[in-house]
């Protein structure tokens, strides 16, 4: 047998160069990340002390349309494909380049790797290690001259007061000379001939990444399409990416007029989520393992690939890609979400509830012709189910591979089965019971921005179309993400934090923040309320705002407040609250299930998600500190989180992160962004990140 690759020695300068050129290139099976700036730095110790760090590999093939270019810039004249490597390559490139690529969030990134030619240490760049006269703050700007690099320091230095003699210079030369050596470690490349086929490469690269860190089910299916069907994966990437950016961006990312993209306020989709609905629309099956299988079709026996049922199980998946990605089904999908009240990706707690809801929403469109307006309603019903009743949370595959068995029972085109099995499983699920015992039970929590619970009571004042507490502004208006942030409107404690603490003696922050204890109200209406009973405060609220009778009692059922609450000890309010809350989200409900909803308004474009600082920003500006302890903005959450010399967030000394938002995902939180999930921990205090940006970091007591 022919030896399908040989091992060939190539430069670090001969890989860049080969990056810049674009003979060597991304192929679209690779996943689309890159390090964290950590392991970059680790990488170019490695390679300046002379140690191994692995070998690369190549597939030796020019495949028109299924390679992409690391720098937007380069040329499409690949020779050599990346299979194995590419973080390893793209950091190579990044850091000696001073060159951006994109992150998994497709946002512009720059690596930064700093120098001590003294010490001969590489750190991640900090502010701190950039006005050091010690350090080199950027090792790109190296590559160029040497002997001009090292110049450059050496005046630096003198300009701060160093005084350098002869052979100390000749020393810091050397280094230079030294670190710029580097375009000529060698790596060891395993070349994969073009000879070999798609099957063999796919096999290669799926085993080569089982070892070490696992891949993930989706991902051993999107390297399956990206060598089977390049085409698909590129129209994967490209709705997932979509749905994070406006049309116009989209445009000039791709080059050409992009007229619509997913984008929501409800889920920044990835390449995952499609291939979960792909696998459901197209190959009825919910677990990506038995997907996956099924593809390689092979016999469980003998070993030996079924052709023909291999390429009937990928025309499964082509033909759910396009049902999965119509324009139509997403937007009407997204009004569905709406329609159930939810207005934001902070009310949505799980983000398996929006795929596998669209899935059953995709069904019931395509298969089952249901009509869009009973359809919004059906499905706003089994999102809101969901949410409560956490369907999708935990083993997710094993639920929507049951619904999907129940579903496929009813035969295609039966719309009224359809509902009839949808509506069977929703008040299977909401029973009387529910709603008396369960709800309240789950209610009993800290933290309401990550209780599904709470959240779905917030989503019921919008199906009701309630007014904020004491106040004639919408509760839908204040959630609503295409509408200018209202300033100072937020959710507000109902017996006074400050109170609890200093007159009843709570310390408790868990007890204090009780989902119970809020309500969305505005900064004026907390002013008034400060630190005073409710005892004191309502009255003075109830003869400044009331306008008769009537208003005054929608308010009190809005925000289900017990009738005399205002003297009810605390436990015991927050007990009947709960219930009523519970009660207020059923009649919601049941609007829903008499599709007896308003209609939904338009929620006009929606705005691409505001640049918020970075980790790196938030260091840079100093707010976050090295040393500094972070904890979740719910106190019910313990996590050992901590900013580490490099910037990063490293939780319980063993995960470290680049961004906050990789930080909250490690967690499993995706409803809210890493801004608004962590907060600084400042003595007895939590100071959440989004309020450190406005105000400033604040003196720590120690």
């Amino acid at each position: 047998m022919a030896a399908i690759f040989k091992t060939v020695s190539w430069q670090v300068e001969q890989l860049v160069n080969g990056v810049n050129t674009g003979s060597i290139q991304l192929p679209d099976l690779q996943r689309p990340f890159v390090w964290p700036a950590t392991k970059v730095r680790d990488l170019f110790d490695s390679m300046y002390r002379g140690y191994p760090v692995g070998e690369l590999m190549f597939w030796d093939v020019a495949a028109p349309g299924e390679t992409r270019a690391i720098p937007s810039d380069a040329k499409l004249s690949a020779s050599h494909q990346i299979i194995d490597g590419q973080q390893r390559l793209t950091s190579l490139y990044a850091a000696t380049q001073g060159h951006p690529v994109r992150d998994e969030a497709y946002r512009q990134r720059k690596i930064t790797i700093s120098f001590n030619p003294f010490s001969e240490k590489f750190e991640v760049r900090t502010p701190a290690l950039a006005k050091s006269v010690q350090w080199v703050e950027d090792i790109s700007t190296c590559f160029t001259s040497p002997l001009r690099a090292s110049k450059a320091y050496i005046k630096r230095l003198e300009a701060a007061g160093r005084t350098l003699c002869e052979e100390e210079e000749e020393r810091l030369q050397e280094v230079f000379m030294r670190l710029n050596e580097l375009k000529n470690y060698q790596f060891d490349v395993v070349h994969i001939q073009k000879e070999a086929d798609k099957r063999l490469v796919a096999d290669v690269f799926v085993r080569i990444n089982s070892e070490g860190v696992r891949l993930k089910a989706y991902d051993y299916i999107l390297t399956w399409l990206s060598v089977f069907w390049p085409e698909g994966r590129e129209a994967i990437e490209a709705f997932a990416r979509n749905s994070r950016i406006t049309p116009q961006r989209a445009s000039e990312i791709a080059g050409r007029p992009v007229r619509w993209t997913a984008l929501n306020p409800y889920i920044a989709v990835d390449n995952g989520h499609l291939v979960r609905a792909m696998v459901a629309i197209g190959q009825g099956r919910g677990r990506l393992q038995d997907a996956y299988a099924a593809l390689q079709a092979k016999d469980h026996t003998t070993g030996f690939v079924d052709s023909e049922r291999q390429v009937a199980e990928l025309d499964k998946l082509k033909s759910a890609l396009p049902i999965v990605t119509d324009p139509v089904s997403w937007t009407e999908y997204v009004h569905a979400i709406q329609t159930a009240g939810f207005r934001s990706s902070q009310n949505i707690t799980s983000n398996m509830n929006i795929v596998y809801s669209y899935v059953i929403f995709v069904l019931g469109r395509t298969r089952y012709g249901v009509q869009l307006a009973e359809l919004r309603t059906l499905i706003a019903r089994w999102l809101f189910m969901s949410q409560l009743t956490a369907r999708y949370t935990g083993s997710s595959e094993s639920q929507i591979q049951k619904d999907l068995d129940r579903i496929e029972a009813v035969a295609s085109g039966d719309a009224v089965g359809f509902a009839q099995v949808l509506n069977e499983i929703v008040d299977s699920q909401l029973t009387s019971d529910f709603w008396r015992y369960n709800m309240p039970q789950q209610l009993i929590t800290s933290g309401p921005g990550l209780s599904p619970h709470y959240q779905c009571y917030l989503a019921a004042l919008n199906i009701l179309d309630a007014q904020m507490f004491m106040l004639d502004s919408r509760v839908r208006d204040w959630m609503d993400p295409s509408q200018p942030a209202i300033k100072g409107t937020e959710g507000h404690h109902l017996f006074p934090r400050a109170y609890q603490e200093k007159v009843l003696g709570t310390t408790d922050i868990k007890r204090i923040n009780q989902a119970g204890n809020f309500a969305p109200t505005d900064w004026s209406t907390n002013i008034t309320i400060s630190d005073r009973p409710p005892a004191e405060y309502w009255p003075d609220l109830v003869a400044a705002r009331v306008k008769n009778q009537s208003w005054l009692e929608k308010q009190m059922y809005w925000h289900a407040l017990p009738k005399g609450w205002e003297h009810m000890d605390y436990e015991d309010f927050l007990g009947a609250r709960r219930s009523l809350i519970a009660q207020v989200t059923r009649d919601a409900f049941d609007r829903l299930t008499g599709g007896n909803v308003q209609p939904v308004e338009p929620a006009g474009l929606t705005p691409e998600p505001i640049e918020e600082p970075t980790l790196s920003d938030l260091v840079e500006r100093e707010l976050l500190k090295p040393g500094d302890l972070l904890d979740p903005v719910d106190p019910e959450w313990v996590v050992d989180a901590v900013i580490g010399p490099d910037g990063t967030v490293i939780i319980d000394g063993t995960h470290e992160f680049d961004s906050l938002d990789e930080a909250a995902h490690h967690l499993l939180v995706t409803n809210m962004s890493g801004l608004t999930f962590w907060a600084l921990e400042s003595g007895n205090d939590l100071v959440p990140l989004s309020e450190l940006v406005s105000s400033g970091r604040p003196t720590i007591v120690l």
